[in-house]
């Protein structure tokens, strides 16, 4: 598996900027995009000055957020609880008797960790919880969108998550070491986040999450099933590259929860949050080639 530790990140070429100031917030919208640095070592911490204003759709989303949340949550055939076991859900047990077939995919995904895309620079909406540089994510799916290019380099773990019941996203999710995602919360309870640890810092305490007020450890080789609408924050404080399967799959709800999730998850997928998104991945592959 590579391992990006602290010496190579402290050898990798230095970021341009060092605050969300240096970035110049009164400089147009795009201008301040292009300017967001890409480096393993970049150190412009994340911000909400870096995210563009939403259009009105996008404001309304919001606002029928946590409404469409209660819905949900009422019409949940599983307790609204932040943790879950993973063994409540059944096709977790593939993913864990077959990880290390998924980290040898990783591990050659991944060797070069400077071609994987931030999602700091493709997706502006991450930049408020994402350090630039810092968090990269190689994509399956996202939000059904299918990347065919990725899933043919893993084959093998492209495969099993296909299979996932209610499949919203799929990705390898890198940290590098001595970053932090500030407190955040995700977009809707329709769907549920699985980790399944591949590589994980063997330093107690090092490399781990909050969800409410519970810290957690991944386990390689394990999976870990927790609702990320509740407040949850993940560190890195380790010399070493945290790399899990990120997966995101829609809750198990009854007909009212089925209807509203799906109609709110329609309207993210088809918004901005997603198609910026998408927009960004192929620019990123643009400038790889360029």
């Amino acid at each position: 598996m590579p391992v990006l530790d602290a010496a190579q990140v402290a050898s990798a070429r230095q970021a341009g900027m060092e605050s969300a100031d240096e970035v110049g917030m009164n400089s147009p919208a795009g201008d301040i995009f292009e300017q967001v640095p890409d480096d393993i070592d970049a150190t412009l911490p994340p911000s909400s000055q870096l995210v563009p204003k939403k259009p009105l759709i996008i404001r309304f989303g919001k606002w029928i957020q946590p409404r469409t949340n209660r819905w949900i949550a009422r019409s949940s055939r599983i307790p609204d609880i932040p943790v879950f076991k993973a063994s409540d859900f059944a096709w977790t047990r593939k993913f864990e008797e077959n990880w290390e077939v998924i980290r040898a995919e990783a591990a050659a995904a991944l060797q070069d960790l400077e071609s994987v895309p931030p999602l700091a620079t493709i997706s502006p909406d991450h930049r408020r919880i994402a350090p630039a540089g810092r968090w990269r994510s190689f994509f399956f799916y996202g939000y059904r969108y299918r990347d065919e290019k990725n899933c043919n380099i893993c084959p093998r773990t492209a495969e099993l998550v296909s299979r996932v019941p209610g499949l919203n996203s799929a990705f390898f999710s890198v940290l590098v070491p001595h970053t932090h995602l500030p407190p955040h919360t995700g977009v809707s309870k329709a769907f549920l986040t699985c980790h399944l640890g591949l590589q994980v810092p063997c330093e107690s305490g090092k490399c781990r999450m909050r969800v409410v007020d519970e810290w957690l450890e991944w386990e390689e080789g394990k999976c870990l099933v927790f609702d990320d609408v509740f407040d949850h924050e993940v560190c890195n404080d380790s010399d070493k590259t945290r790399i899990v399967l990120l997966i995101q799959f829609k809750r198990p709800v009854g007909l009212i929860g089925w209807i509203v999730g799906n109609l709110f998850l329609e309207g993210v997928r088809r918004s901005r949050f997603v198609q910026d998104a998408r927009r960004g991945l192929d620019r990123w592959r643009e400038k790889l080639v360029a």
